[in-house]
């Protein structure tokens, strides 16, 4: 897949903008707080609908302006596909594909992205919503009908949560609560589903995962990745909890009936605290090399490898399950992060891709093998594309 065209309005610092990229690697070169990052950001919430920089998207819309539109036109080899997203300040974003409204979660259909950042070593080092977040967006690419049914979650967990929060308040006992079971059927339902994916998705990632490491690092340090789950009766939100897998069931049904009793026992509990304390939403995505978590047991050259190695079993995944080809490869800024060696070997992994995205403060950052297609950014606005002569 190739972004031909970009066009953005309203969106950050941009008032409008317009950006022509190629096949192979292009650079996007400007200071700090220019709108690098920004162009980037735009091209990934196609993807994932989401932002690798906020959780909600009011603060992509520029300040004054009540919706912002995110323009894209994309090759998926011979044919042409136009997409848009009009975010909103505020009630539900809206969609067109080839100038026909669409649903936004069928976006992710057409636009395949791997976003490589600094904020990545937070997947490693942060809290677990940093390890959700990135499996979430890479399962709507990968499936993008899960995209409603981690929204659906999401709404049926504030309802119950409200609910819970309203009985504490009113000192009512878990066992008096009989209109918590309908939510707590579609807890599960929606819960399960997304459970099932994410293990899925970190089975298929282990293989990937530890190819990427080895080529990142240079050596072989075992990296694992699985899920510590809720619903086996232990917390991995909770502080020191998450080192260890919650359950390991991997059946569908198996999960439902886990989550169900899990719930069940816990109902005394969640209504003294006013929180939903099983599901999805308190699950953590468990790193490990060298048999250690990487999490307060890595050094800062193995998070950075793990994380890096991430992103990269992520592309492969997509790039070998996609039929649109490469997914687009954006590194925003992540070179000036990394020392000389895993800078030239981060180049020489994505520099084979269809289509790479770099930006840079720093244009000497960017190693050679990417440094084709160069733009120069400044105060919002796009100029100076140039092509080197031998292209």
């Amino acid at each position: 897949m190739i972004v031909e065209h970009l066009n953005l309005v309203d969106f950050r610092n941009y008032a409008t903008a317009d950006l022509t990229l190629h096949r192979g690697p292009n650079v996007l070169v400007g200071s700090n707080g220019q709108g690098k990052t920004n162009l980037a950001e735009a091209i990934v919430f196609l993807a994932t609908l989401g932002s690798h920089r906020v959780s909600s998207d009011a603060p992509m819309v520029r300040d004054g302006k009540e919706f912002a539109v995110i323009r894209a036109r994309l090759a998926h080899g011979s044919r042409n596909v136009l997409i848009e997203v009009q975010l909103n300040r505020q009630g539900s974003n809206k969609a067109r594909v080839n100038g026909s409204p669409s649903k936004t979660n069928e976006l992710p259909r057409y636009a395949h992205v791997v976003l490589f950042a600094p904020e990545d070593l937070q997947i490693v080092r942060g809290d677990p919503s940093s390890r959700r977040r990135f499996a979430d967006q890479l399962l709507i690419q990968r499936i993008p009908r899960l995209a409603g049914v981690i929204a659906d979650y999401e709404r049926v967990l504030r309802q119950r949560t409200a609910l819970l929060k309203s009985a504490r308040a009113r000192g009512i006992r878990g066992d008096a609560l009989s209109t918590l079971d309908v939510w707590d059927d579609k807890l599960v339902a929606l819960g399960s589903e997304i459970i099932h994916a994410r293990m899925r998705l970190a089975a298929d990632l282990q293989g990937p995962l530890t190819d990427a490491y080895a080529a990142i690092a240079g050596a072989d340090h075992r990296p694992q990745i699985e899920w510590a789950l809720s619903v086996g009766g232990d917390d991995p939100e909770e502080e020191g909890a998450g080192t260890e897998s919650g359950t390991r069931a991997d059946v569908r049904g198996e999960i439902e009936e886990q989550f169900r009793t899990t719930l069940q026992s816990k109902r005394a509990k969640e209504v003294e605290r006013g929180l939903t304390l099983v599901g999805p939403h308190r699950d953590d995505l468990i790193l490990r090399v060298r048999d250690l978590p990487v999490k307060g047991y890595a050094s800062h050259g193995e998070s950075w490898s793990v994380a890096l190695a991430l992103r990269l079993a992520s592309a492969e995944l997509l790039r070998t399950e996609s039929p649109a080809g490469d997914p687009v490869l954006i590194l925003d800024d992540v070179f000036a992060e990394l020392d000389a060696d895993r800078r030239q070997r981060l180049a020489a992994l994505t520099a084979g891709y269809e289509q790479v995205i770099v930006t840079a403060a720093v244009e000497a950052d960017i190693p050679a093998v990417l440094h084709r297609h160069v733009v120069r950014i400044s105060a919002g606005t796009i100029s100076d594309e140039r092509e080197d002569a031998d292209d």
